[in-house]
C-alpha cells in the first residue's frame, strides 16, 4: 500500500527535527544529565513538529544506551520501535475528552511498564480535554509514578488551564522557516524522482505558512496531479489560485477603479472554482512585494503609494472576517466595491480640485495684465455659492476655540457614535463623496452647539471649502442635530489642544466669541488684521494673510 510522504518522512531522531533547534538541544540534554521531567507541554502552529519530538523523547529516554542519539540496537529501542509497543501510548483528546476516558487513564498510570523503563502517555490536541477532565487529570498529572511521563500536545494553548500548565515544562514550537521547508522538499523530490520547478517549490514553501506537514502533503498531491514536470502554474491550479498575467488584471481592475471589470473577475473566479481567499494573499503578497521594491530599490510605482498601502491594509485586516463569512464572494465585492468608490470619489474632487486651480491661474493672469490689485481668488465650485477661503478658515479658527471653550467628553462619545454611523452612506449615489470626505477626518472635541474634525492634510481641507454648508446639511441628517462643524488641519488641533492645556493650568478658560459675519469680515480694520496676525502666528497655515 502507498505511503503518504509526511508519513514517510517523519523524523525518527532528535536530528532529523527541522528549525526546533533550542527545544532539541534542550530534550537532549535533559536525557544525558537525567534530568527528566514528569510532565511536559508541547504546544505551537500544526504540523512544526510537536508529536514527532513527543514520539522521538518517549522512544529516547527508555533507550538503554543514549550518548548522542538513539542507539536503536538495545532491546528498548527495538520494542519501542514496533507498532506493538504497550508503553508509548498516544491518546487523542478530540475523541477521549471525556472525564471517563480520564478516570480509565489514571487506574491505567499505577500499572508498570511491559518492556521499558518508562511508561510515556502522548495526550494530543489536549486543549479539547472537557474541564471535568482537565479537573481529573490534573492530581495524576501534579505527582505521576516514578515509572510515568505525560507529554501534552496542543495548537491551542490558551484553552488549557494554568494549573495544568504550571505542572509542566513547556516548549514553544516555532513556525518553520520557508528556507527550511524548501531544502526539505529538495531532498524529498529527489529522492522520489519527482520532477518540480525551483519556482514551484518556492510556492509550496510559502503556502504552508511555516506548517512541514501541510507543505510536504502538497508535494504528494502535485506529485499526483501532474505526471510530468510540475511547474509553478500547476501547483497555483492546484491551490485554488489565478496565473501571474490573471493576478496583475485583477490588481488592475481594483487600482484603476473599474468595478465592472473587478466584478467580472470575482464572478469567473468562483465559477471556475478558484479560492478567493487564497487569491486574495496572492494579491496581498505581490502588492507587498511592490511596496518593498518601491522603498528599497527605489523602483516606480505603476499606481497610488497611499491606495497600495490602503489596500494591503485593508486585505489583511478583513482576512479573518472573509473567512468566517456565509458568502465568501458576497463579502469580498462588496468590500472591494466600498475600497474601489471611496478612491474612486476621491480621484473626482482631487480632479476637480487642478481644474478649479487652473482657472484659478486664468483670472489670475488677466488680473496681473491690466495691472489692477488682485483679490483672493475663490476657485470655481460647479455652482455651489462661492466661499472666501480666507475668511472661512477664519471662522472655522473661531468655532474651533468655542467648541473647546464649551467641550464634554460625553458629547465626544456621542458624535464618535454617530461617525460609525457615516460608513452606511458611502455608497449613497447623492451622498456617498460626503461621506468619504467626512470619513477622512478625526471628530476631536464636541459641545452641545458644535464639533471639530481634524484632517491631516490642508489640501483636502482646500478641495471641501467649496461644499462645507453641504457635509454640514448631510451630517446634521445623520445625527439628527443642528451642530456646527469646524474643519482644521490635525497640526492646527494639536496647537489649539496645547492653548487650551496651558490655559487650564493657569486657571483660565477659553472664552465664547461671536462669529464674524459677512459684514464684519468685509470691513476689517488694521487693529482686526492685527489679531489676524498673532492667530496665524499661533496656528500657522490654517489662516492666511491678503
Amino acid at each position: 500500500m502507498y505511503q503518504a510522504l509526511y508519513r514517510k518522512y517523519r523524523p525518527k531522531k532528535f536530528e532529523d527535527v527541522v528549525s526546533q533547534t533550542t527545544i532539541i538541544q534542550t530534550l537532549e540534554n535533559s536525557i544525558k544529565t537525567s534530568h527528566i521531567g514528569h510532565a511536559y507541554l508541547f504546544s505551537g502552529p500544526r504540523g512544526t513538529g510537536k508529536t514527532t519530538a513527543a514520539k522521538i523523547f518517549a522512544r529516547a529516554v527508555n533507550c538503554l544506551n543514549y550518548k548522542d542519539g538513539l542507539c536503536n540496537e538495545c532491546k528498548n529501542c527495538i520494542y519501542s520501535g514496533q507498532k506493538e509497543c504497550m508503553d508509548i501510548i498516544e491518546i487523542d483528546a478530540a475523541s477521549n475528552n471525556g472525564v471517563d476516558e480520564i478516570r480509565e487513564l489514571r487506574n491505567k498510570v499505577k500499572i508498570l511498564p511491559s518492556e521499558l523503563k518508562y511508561k510515556v502517555y502522548i495526550i494530543d490536541e489536549v486543549h479539547m480535554l472537557s474541564i471535568g477532565a482537565f479537573n481529573a487529570l490534573l492530581k495524576t498529572l501534579e505527582e505521576p509514578p516514578e515509572h510515568v511521563i505525560f507529554i501534552l500536545a496542543t495548537t491551542d494553548p490558551q484553552k488549557i488551564p494554568n494549573t495544568i500548565i504550571s505542572r509542566c515544562q513547556t516548549f514553544q514550537f516555532k513556525k518553520i522557516s520557508s528556507n527550511d521547508i524548501k531544502q526539505l522538499l529538495e531532498k524529498i523530490a529527489s529522492n522520489e524522482k519527482i520532477e518540480i520547478e525551483d519556482e514551484a517549490l518556492t510556492a509550496i514553501a510559502s503556502a504552508s505558512d511555516g506548517g512541514l506537514r501541510d507543505a510536504i502533503g502538497l508535494l504528494d498531491k502535485l506529485s499526483s496531479y501532474k505526471l510530468g514536470k510540475i511547474t509553478y502554474n500547476d501547483f497555483l491550479t492546484m491551490n485554488g489560485q489565478i496565473i501571474e498575467d490573471e493576478l496583475l488584471e485583477f490588481e488592475n481592475s481594483i487600482l484603476t477603479h473599474k468595478n465592472d471589470v473587478m466584478l467580472e473577475k470575482i464572478e469567473k473566479y468562483y465559477n471556475d472554482g478558484k479560492d478567493l481567499i487564497q487569491i486574495l494573499k496572492q494579491l496581498i503578497y505581490h502588492l507587498k512585494d511592490i511596496l518593498i521594491n518601491y522603498y528599497i530599490k527605489s523602483e516606480n510605482l505603476e499606481y497610488s503609494e497611499k491606495e497600495i498601502v490602503e489596500l494591503v491594509s485593508l486585505l489583511n485586516e478583513k482576512l479573518s472576517d472573509i473567512k468566517k463569512s456565509d458568502d465568501i464572494k458576497v463579502y469580498v465585492e462588496i468590500l472591494l466595491l466600498h475600497f474601489i468608490n471611496q478612491n474612486k470619489t476621491l480621484e473626482k474632487n482631487i480632479s476637480r480640485e487642478i481644474i478649479s486651480e487652473k482657472n484659478s491661474k486664468i483670472i489670475n493672469t488677466e488680473s496681473d495684465s491690466d495691472s489692477i490689485p488682485t483679490k483672493e481668488i475663490i476657485p470655481t465650485n460647479n455652482g455651489e455659492n462661492n466661499v472666501n477661503y480666507t475668511h472661512l478658515k477664519e471662522t472655522m479658527l473661531i468655532r474651533a476655540k468655542n467648541t473647546l471653550a464649551e467641550a464634554t467628553k460625553n458629547n465626544l462619545n456621542i458624535e464618535l457614535n454617530t461617525w460609525k454611523k457615516i460608513n452606511d452612506y458611502t455608497f449613497d449615489i447623492n451622498n456617498g463623496y460626503l461621506a468619504c470626505e467626512l470619513l477622512d477626518g478625526i471628530p476631536r472635541a464636541s459641545s452641545n452647539k458644535s464639533l471639530i474634525v481634524s484632517y491631516e492634510h490642508s489640501s483636502t481641507l482646500k478641495r471641501m471649502s467649496d461644499h462645507f454648508e453641504k457635509l454640514t446639511s448631510f451630517y446634521s441628517e445623520i445625527s439628527n442635530s443642528n451642530k456646527k462643524i469646524s474643519f482644521i488641519e490635525d497640526s492646527d488641533w494639536e496647537e489649539l489642544k496645547k492653548e487650551y492645556i496651558i490655559l487650564l493650568k493657569s486657571g483660565k478658560k477659553m472664552e465664547v466669541v461671536d462669529e464674524p459675519t459677512e459684514e464684519k469680515k468685509q470691513g476689517k480694520t488694521e487693529s482686526s488684521n492685527e489679531s489676524f496676525l498673532r492667530a496665524k502666528e499661533l496656528f500657522g497655515d490654517l489662516v492666511e494673510i491678503r
